[in-house]
């Protein structure tokens, strides 16, 4: 098994281990965890560019933006699907940028406004459940 970093290199998460090395980030992904992350497809952070009205270039160059948007995918912790379904719908979680992210379980699981398309890709140092969507911070 690998650590998280490696576990998404393997997976094909291009966008996001471009994203997380540009941030400056992978040493604490590669760290001992554990570690919960919600990673976004390749074309998750696609639509997001759209979104935001941003080439990959000056997404990848915004390293303050970058790595708010990153760590509020990260939640310290091992978190499993099966301990998903244990909490209540809403739950409010906080993730490593320091804001909350809400877990939802009613129908299917969601993370805001993104839903798990993939769950439980255990690493090493955590787990990785994989999204549909790039969920941004308010704060």
């Amino acid at each position: 098994m690998q650590n998280i970093v490696e576990t998404a290199k393997g997976a094909g998460f291009t966008a996001l281990i471009a994203a997380v090395q540009s941030a400056g980030i992978t040493s604490v992904l590669e760290g001992d965890g554990p570690f919960t992350v919600f990673a976004p497809t390749d074309e998750a952070f696609t639509n997001a560019l759209k979104a935001l009205g941003m080439t990959p270039e000056q997404l990848l160059s915004n390293k303050e933006l970058l790595t708010k948007v990153l760590t509020y995918h990260v939640v310290t912790g091992k978190i499993m699907a099966s301990d998903v379904m244990k909490l209540t719908d809403g739950t409010k979680v906080k993730s490593v940028q320091g804001s909350e992210i809400t877990i939802g379980n009613s129908d299917g699981v969601k993370v805001n406004d993104a839903n798990v398309i993939k769950a439980d890709v255990e690493a090493t140092n955590g787990v990785i459940h994989v999204i549909d969507k790039v969920i941004i911070p308010t704060e």
